[in-house]
């Protein structure tokens, strides 16, 4: 196995609500599976299918809709590494490889957690600048570097 292929495909979001952008407030969402533990929406691209698609894909798998407007890109991949503790869940890939993009809801957007494989147990809207307090300190460093881009960008 390449490097290249040592990190999993995945699509991420950033999802605001449908009050943006007067409001700029950030969906998170609580793992089901591990406790405390809260997240951006996101998952693996299947083989052979367009990014876009695996978002629209993955959005309505794990929060159940697919009513949202892309507002923005990530110019690029950015990866990072598992823990070693879900490292060993996850082989053969030792981390993920994302594209992230940001996300508004529909005004008539409904979030049903309540999927047919269900990943979170709940999820709230924080600000900016609260939600790397809530988020896994794995993710920091990517999820610092994807809202600071957005924030350049005058989008969050």
């Amino acid at each position: 196995m390449s490097k290249k292929d040592a990190y999993r495909p995945n699509v991420a979001m950033i999802i605001v609500s449908s009050n943006y952008p007067q409001e700029k407030e950030i969906f998170i969402a609580q793992r089901n599976d591990l406790l405390d533990i809260w997240q951006f929406p996101q998952g693996g691209i299947d083989q052979g299918e367009e990014v876009k698609e695996a978002l629209f894909r993955e959005l309505e798998e794990e929060i159940g809709t697919r009513d949202a407007e892309i507002v923005g890109e990530y110019p690029e991949w950015i990866s990072y590494d598992f823990p070693e503790k879900i490292a060993k869940k996850m082989k053969p890939y030792k981390g993920q490889t994302q594209r992230y993009f940001l996300l508004k809801l529909a005004k008539d957007a409904k979030i049903n957690l309540e999927t047919e494989h269900p990943e979170f147990s709940d999820y709230k809207f924080v600000s900016v600048k609260d939600v790397l307090h809530h988020t896994a300190h794995f993710k920091k460093p990517v999820y610092e570097t994807v809202i600071n881009y957005f924030k350049n960008e005058g989008l969050l």
